[in-house]
């Protein structure tokens, strides 16, 4: 049992790259990684019309062993849940590793191989399915310290965004009503429902501007002018919120490491003190 338990803790080492300097940990990162960029390439090389029998086989056979290289490592992932995790609320490790974020990505990037064997679908749905594999992309998130970095701000700053995008959906839902009834008379076609002015909100909110869709009446313009100015500050007001929470974190990881790294000189007289 013991034994058991030592494999199972190095096994975990090694997917999450939990000891330091750990070279297979460090190579299965960058395998993994390397796979899930060559399965962006091999969407991409897929949309190419006729592709000759030798390259879709080729591609169809690498799509294959990328689905088992990553069910193999999403089986390894919920087996050693219970190092990750610890039990919660009477939730086992396991349930949480699935339900977590990272868990449904792992689960949705390797889901649309399976499920047409599974459940027979369309073949436009699976068409459709294929598209999640760009979801592989997400797992990048895993491997990479500012992705982890821009993470742990999401979900720090989870309140702020929340209310910032609510604030903006307000908006958008009153313009488009105001604009709605103010243009509807003149420009029966542009702004048929609130629903379809919903797009000249997003646009002139986000002072994109495509100019499909614009005003024609007097009030209708000044309608337009306030959206577009308060746009100008609210749209940029999530960006901000991220920006100022990336400098801080980048802060105080560089505090901390000065706090760790020893001193090399005197901070009264900066003179080099001897190794």
């Amino acid at each position: 049992m013991e034994k058991y338990k030592q494999f199972k803790r190095r096994i975990y080492e090694i997917i999450e790259n939990d000891a330091k300097q750990d070279w297979i940990g460090a190579a299965f990162d960058y395998f993994i990684v390397v796979l899930i960029l060559l399965n962006v390439a091999a969407i991409v090389i897929e949309s190419f019309q006729n592709l000759n029998s030798t390259l879709s086989t080729l591609l169809s056979n690498f799509e294959v062993f990328s689905v088992i290289v990553f069910t193999i490592e999403y089986v390894i992932r919920i087996w050693t849940a219970d190092i990750k995790f610890e039990y919660k609320n009477q939730v086992s490790p396991k349930v949480r590793f699935i339900t977590s974020p990272m868990g449904i990505v792992d689960l949705l990037a390797i889901l649309p191989f399976y499920l047409p064997m599974l459940v027979p679908v369309d073949l436009r749905f699976i068409r459709i399915l294929r598209l999640a594999r760009l979801l592989r992309v997400m797992k990048l998130t895993r491997y990479s310290n500012a992705l982890i970095l821009i993470g742990k701000i999401l979900k720090d700053k989870k309140d702020e965004l929340i209310a910032s995008v609510f604030l903006t959906f307000i908006l958008l839902l009153v313009a488009s009503s105001l604009m709605y009834y103010i243009e509807h008379t003149a420009q029966p076609n542009a702004f048929p429902n609130i629903l379809a002015s919903f797009w000249w909100a997003i646009a002139t909110l986000t002072t994109i501007g495509y100019g499909d869709v614009y005003p024609i009446t007097g009030w209708g313009r000044i309608l337009s002018s306030i959206v577009a100015l308060l746009g100008i500050g609210l749209v940029a007001l999530p960006t901000g919120i991220i920006s100022s929470s990336f400098i801080e974190e980048i802060s105080k990881k560089s505090k901390a490491n000065q706090n760790t790294d020893p001193l090399v000189y005197c901070p009264h007289c900066g003179k080099k003190l001897s190794e």
